[in-house]
């Protein structure tokens, strides 16, 4: 799984390797050096806390490769120590845990070949709550749409520094759906007294699951950050996590978001700001390349090796919102299905096979290639509807969303 952090490395490797041809290139790394790159956040929520440990990886490699292997556990100044498992291409805590104020955590990571590393101390951030979310119609670059901004306020003035990630569930809708599918029944069939297997007739079912209605969730990309220490108060001010389009079919129909504010120390967006502005096309493309990103995690078997990463210790608000188009967009059309739908005519008595045979047409034979029968049978093509004898199928993806989405409705949906 590619990360912001490899994200940011594979942008950088990119800009430093581009030439200007006339010819086909194929972009290859010239020189490499390996890294580790270390994703660390423990928050103050009561979960199973999870880090992610991997290597910089060749631009013509597919992706980061997981370190496998290794023994990590987060340690606090009271000697509780919390040990990390792998769990699916992640290290995920044993048990349960929360950051709490006043104590400070320190990451340890052994790996299989014993090498060691070790984080600075963290402390737990200031917990400070997202007041709401606002939505408001703006255009931008020319296009109208919806804009999604936090709001929020430390009356402390100890917070200053945000990071946000954002989760987004759009429900889908099958325009060309139908309760039946078309099936192929094979029966026995008579001919000059004769029994002959594989005579196919056409049927509907109807469908057991369903396929109409699905929900497609979406993580946020990017790194999203704001700070307010050089404002005369620690306030958020409708500050912007999303935009969408009206004509973007992610909010045709309900939509919701949940967005997470993360409270970082100035050490930590630092080190994220600065991976943000490496990671935009201007500041890659500039010949001043600030060059290797240090964060808090030191290698203590190699003092001299590069580590990518921060381990940080973050308090976490969220809020969720949900809204359908009309709610945003009342005197406007829905944005359209992002598939082109067309319905495709066939005549169910031309199905290949002769359902009554003649002197002219022996039997088993007759029809001009099934072509109803072979779309069935094939699947790409579905059911939507019939006025017999004629059905009328369509392209999967028009009337199953479960092609692209999920019919699984989320615990939080409403």
């Amino acid at each position: 799984m590619k990360t912001k952090f490899h994200k940011f490395l594979f942008l950088l490797v990119i800009s430093l390797s581009m030439v200007y041809c006339t010819e086909p290139y194929k972009i290859q790394t010239e020189t490499f050096e390996e890294a580790f790159v270390i994703e660390a956040s423990i928050t103050n929520e009561l979960k199973k806390q999870q880090i992610k440990i991997s290597k910089t990886y060749l631009l013509e490699e597919n992706g980061p490769v997981f370190e496998a292997g290794a023994t990590v556990y987060v340690q606090d100044n009271t000697g509780n120590r919390y040990e990390f498992n792998e769990q699916n291409g992640v290290y995920e805590s044993v048990s349960e845990f929360q950051a709490s104020p006043g104590k400070q955590y320190q990451l340890f990571i052994t790996t299989s070949d014993g090498q060691q590393y070790i984080s600075s101390t963290q402390t737990l951030t200031t917990v400070t709550e997202i007041e709401n979310l606002s939505t408001n119609v703006i255009t931008k670059d020319g296009q109208t749409g919806v804009e999604i901004a936090v709001n929020s306020y430390d009356p402390s003035g100890t917070s200053k520094y945000y990071r946000y990630e954002y989760e987004e569930t759009s429900k889908v809708v099958a325009p060309k759906w139908s309760p039946f599918k078309a099936v192929l029944f094979d029966h026995p069939r008579i001919c000059a007294g004769t029994e002959f297997p594989g005579f196919e007739t056409i049927g509907l079912e109807l469908k057991t699951e369903e396929s109409r209605v699905c929900y497609t969730t979406k993580n946020s990309v990017g790194i999203l950050l704001t700070s307010t220490s050089t404002l005369y108060e620690d306030r958020v001010v409708n500050f912007p996590v999303r935009f969408i389009s009206n004509t973007d079919y992610t909010i045709a129909e309900r939509y919701s978001i949940m967005v997470r504010q993360y409270v970082q120390s100035m050490e930590a967006y630092t080190f994220y700001k600065t991976m943000k502005d490496m990671s935009e096309t201007g500041s890659l493309l500039s010949p001043n390349q600030p060059g290797f990103i240090y964060g808090n995690i030191k290698s203590v078997s190699n003092p001299k090796e590069k580590v990518i990463g921060f381990f940080e210790v973050a308090s976490v608000s969220s809020k969720r919102i949900f809204f359908n188009f009309n709610d945003i967009f009342p005197n406007t059309l829905a944005p359209p299905y992002p598939y082109e739908c067309i319905e495709y005519t066939f005549n169910s008595m031309d199905f290949g096979v002769n359902h009554h045979p003649t002197p002219e047409i022996p039997c088993g034979t007759g029809g001009d290639g099934g072509a109803l029968r072979e779309a069935i049978r094939s699947g790409r093509l579905i059911f939507y509807e019939s006025d017999f004898p004629f059905f009328v199928m369509v392209k999967r993806v028009c009337g199953d969303c479960r092609t692209f989405s999920s019919n699984v409705v989320p615990p939080f949906w409403q």
